[in-house]
């Protein structure tokens, strides 16, 4: 009975170091703040129409930094989600992040490109409109990176002189979105060498639960990958979002990737996520050489 209570009192004093599951309390910090003195960038918002994802229409953003020059090409990092990520009043505040860690040079002079998922908009024959983001974002195929490799990345080259090297480019999305992201830079490796995703569904939604197995069987690819989830994630028939990334970033660390796993307490949301964003954009660009 003595070492039983012993035990449980040990036990018990355990989980009073560990913060609660339901907690997700996670506050941005400074670099997710406007400054004075920190210049700002500009945000213009357009639309398009895509071909390769026939009918679909979509609105996207570009962010030209305030130091950004027309005679020195600049790294660029595409979202998905757009209108999420370049909210300077949502969970991640891109825009400003990117002030304040460019004003430092704490990363690169980087044009983000922030595009929303297609919508099919209704037909004459009263049709509704209808999404297109589970197809473009889930499925483990090159089309998405077709998409913008032969769409959005030309169109925006038009009005920004950007980076053509691979260690110029990054991409990043939350959930659907994050999966997105590590199947473009997959598909792509030679074009995006570097990913941010957030609470990534890599689960059984359009067969992206191979990616663990890919990574191990496959000769390792040069792309870095940052991976943020949290052990309230979603767990439903598609799988186990938490189990999934950790899967990943096991694949990861056995085929010896160049990659960093946060894992929290957080649900399926971006606070955790846009808490660390300037960290992980720290980690992400390390060591550019271009900087």
């Amino acid at each position: 009975m003595k070492y039983q209570f012993i035990a449980l009192l040990q036990l018990t004093l355990l989980l009073s170091t560990i913060p609660a599951l339901s907690a997700d309390n996670y506050k941005l910090g400074e670099d997710s703040r406007p400054h004075e003195g920190v210049p700002q960038g500009t945000v213009t918002k357009y639309h398009w129409t895509s071909k390769v994802f026939p009918g679909t229409e979509r609105d996207y953003w570009v962010y030209v930094p305030a130091q950004y020059s027309p005679e020195k090409p600049a790294c660029y990092m595409v979202f998905q989600d757009g209108g999420s990520y370049v909210n300077t009043n949502g969970d991640y505040r891109v825009p400003v992040v990117f002030d304040n860690l460019i004003h430092k040079k704490e990363m690169p002079v980087t044009v983000g490109i922030f595009i929303n998922p297609g919508e099919i908009p209704a037909g004459e024959s009263g049709k509704p409109a209808s999404k297109n983001r589970s197809f473009e974002y889930d499925t483990p195929s090159d089309q998405y990176a077709r998409f913008l490799l032969e769409e959005i990345i030309p169109e925006v080259s038009k009005k920004v002189n950007l980076a053509t090297n691979a260690e110029s480019h990054a991409i990043c999305g939350a959930s659907s979105g994050g999966i997105c992201a590590f199947t473009a830079a997959w598909e792509r490796p030679t074009t995006f060498s570097k990913v941010i995703s957030h609470v990534g569904s890599f689960t059984n939604i359009r067969g992206g639960y191979v990616y663990p197995s890919l990574i191990r069987k496959t000769s390792p690819k040069p792309i870095r990958v940052f991976l943020q989830d949290g052990a309230n994630d979603l767990d439903n028939a598609h799988g186990n979002w938490p189990l999934a990334n950790q899967e990943m970033a096991a694949a990861l660390k056995f085929a010896k990737y160049d990659y960093k796993f946060v894992f929290g307490d957080g649900a399926h949301n971006g606070k955790h996520g846009g808490a660390i964003l300037p960290e992980s954009l720290r980690w992400l660009w390390r060591d550019y050489a271009g900087q």
